[in-house]
């Protein structure tokens, strides 16, 4: 394909549509002393007035189609979409032969599309950032759990002028300045503990942490916030975590009752593939997360509905909920190939759900405690401890388990 003797800038975009555009954001780049990799991801032939590594014809071949075949089809979203694999498997090869420094996309609806597809398979750590129409909008799914940085083009990718060249010149300095912050390798020797959280666990969180680090443990902090949950999953399976404190599984709920932030299918399953020892607690499983409360469904607006703040709206989950969320975390936990244990904060399990709390339901979170303790199959331990999760004894009690468990597997 291309001789590389170096690390480069990889600028990847359309080039047909928008080929002004990345000339532009090409010679600023190498006006700050990079060297790039363009690659062609539009279907037509090229405007751009550099020369080009990758053409749209070896993306397309990537894919495992042909140009020929794309641009005959005329179907623009199976175009888009073999594009983005194509794109994808280029970075991937690149990323394999530790060519790649930092990524930099930037289009409307199709050029995002591709550029975000394409940054999947760049690891974490190496900068990616795309200058999109879109940068706005709602674009968790394409970006799924990558460290991607969205800029605002704020007028369209469609020539140049004023302000597209300023912001032009910002992202180049951006995607420049990022790749060449110094890439620190992974110490896998490293004593690292994982541990999901929320505001209505922090001090339990908080707890939890100031004792695992005088234990000499570095603990990384994820925000059950769907996103949160689901790159906690992926770090998880690359290998680099001692032990799982998964005190808040609020994502459950949110999972099952069409919340705003499920963290899909696979949450709470990583630990027990990767038999790493995990202690479980059924943190903020009274609550489903909605945003404004304008925005909640029809079918809950007669619930018991409390404002977090402005533009976060909690329901409090019903008994039923409560026993299929209880079937459903024993049954997730049940494929665990490596110790497991589920603890029980008999007098709370988030912050508002406490004495003269407003979800405070002892009733409702019994069915949620005997739905789990059903579901749980013999092997796993569930352990009962009288407490509120907030409270000091709880996290205590936490991570003295955690620590007997990872001793006991080091022991092997």
């Amino acid at each position: 394909m291309m001789a590389i003797k170096d690390k480069y800038i990889v600028v990847l975009g359309c080039f047909d549509t928008k080929g002004e555009d990345f000339s532009y954001l090409v010679n600023c780049i190498k006006a700050r002393g990079q060297q790039v990799i363009t690659m062609d991801t539009g279907v037509m032939e090229s405007k751009a007035d550099f020369t080009i590594d990758v053409n749209n014809e070896q993306i397309a071949d990537a894919s495992g189609t042909s140009l020929v075949t794309i641009r005959k089809s005329g179907d623009r979203g199976k175009a888009v979409e073999l594009m983005g694999k194509g794109a994808a498997k280029v970075i991937s090869d690149l990323v394999e032969k530790n060519k790649i420094k930092g990524v930099i996309g930037m289009g409307g609806g199709g050029g995002t599309f591709i550029a975000l597809e394409a940054m999947q398979e760049v690891p974490m750590g190496i900068p990616k950032l795309c200058l999109s129409t879109l940068a706005a909008k709602d674009l968790s799914r394409q970006i799924g759990v990558k460290d991607i940085t969205l800029m605002v083009s704020s007028v369209d990718v469609a020539g140049l002028n004023s302000v597209s060249k300023l912001l032009m010149n910002q992202a180049a300095a951006a995607i420049c300045s990022m790749s060449e912050v110094l890439l620190e390798t992974l110490d896998n020797s490293k004593k690292r503990i994982a541990i999901s959280t929320f505001g209505n666990t922090t001090k339990c969180v908080d707890k939890c942490t100031q004792l695992l680090k005088s234990k000499g443990y570095e603990v990384l902090a994820f925000h059950a916030t769907g996103i949160g949950g689901a790159t906690m999953e992926s770090l998880i399976r690359e290998g680099i975590f001692d032990g799982v404190l998964d005190i808040t599984t609020t994502e459950l709920a949110d999972e099952l009752c069409g919340g705003v932030l499920s963290a899909g299918p696979t949450r709470l399953t990583a630990a027990s593939d990767m038999r790493i020892p995990q202690i479980v607690v059924p943190g903020c499983l009274d609550m489903v997360n909605f945003s404004h409360i304008n925005t909640v469904p029809e079918a809950y607006k007669l619930r018991q509905l409390y404002s977090w703040s402005p533009d976060v709206t909690l329901m409090r989950t019903n008994k039923e909920e409560n026993e299929n969320l209880g079937e459903l975390l024993g049954t997730k936990l049940n494929r665990a190939k490596a110790g497991v244990k589920i603890l029980i904060p008999l007098q709370g399990i988030s912050q508002i759900d406490c004495k003269g709390g407003v979800f405070y339901h002892p009733a409702i979170n019994e069915a949620l405690f005997r739905a789990i303790k059903e579901n749980t199959n013999n092997a796993i331990p569930v352990i009962e401890v009288d407490a509120h999760i907030n409270d000091g004894a709880f996290a205590n009690v936490l991570v003295e388990h955690l620590l007997s468990m990872i001793e006991q597997k080091n022991k092997g």
